[in-house]
């Protein structure tokens, strides 16, 4: 199977995870929205499902910088989220997939 197209609550893919050293929850993916275009390779890749990709609000799209803004409107304003931070392992694949180097690992402040 590719572990690409791995379903995160599937069982066999719990067996396949990489091997991380951090335990769920203690460190959390944050994202650069000035960065970030949307091409989902943290939601392929991430083994927790920890991303999903959806469009930037209004408010969001506000804070952005004009590089930010210009590149989110050539993307139609679709991002990556992170929507399971809880379940972060921090094997740093989605830092190591995304094209724009927009992830980063931090410890989770959301908690």
């Amino acid at each position: 199977m590719d572990p690409l197209d791995r379903d995160p609550s599937d069982a066999a893919t719990a067996s396949a995870r990489p091997a991380c050293t951090g335990a769920a929850g203690k460190v959390a993916p944050y994202i650069d929205r000035n960065r970030c275009e949307g091409k989902a390779a943290c939601v392929q890749v991430c083994p927790y499902g920890v991303f999903e990709i959806g469009t930037l609000g209004r408010d969001e799209r506000a804070t952005l910088s004009l590089r930010g803004r210009l590149k989110a409107l050539a993307h139609r304003h679709r991002q990556a989220f992170v929507v399971r931070a809880d379940e972060c392992h921090a094997c740093g694949l989605c830092v190591d997939a995304c094209p724009e180097a927009a992830i980063r690992l931090a410890p989770n402040t959301r908690r």
